[in-house]
């Protein structure tokens, strides 16, 4: 996941990191399912 999306998380605060982070596992997840 963190090679397809970027390892770092651009977010200072933590709820926006929060939400970056999931939004990055949300893609993630679509892309995987998409590809099977």
């Amino acid at each position: 996941m963190k090679r397809s999306l970027g390892y770092a998380v651009r977010a200072r605060d933590w709820y926006r990191e929060f939400r970056e982070i999931t939004l990055m596992c949300v893609v993630y997840n679509i892309k995987r399912s998409v590809k099977q």
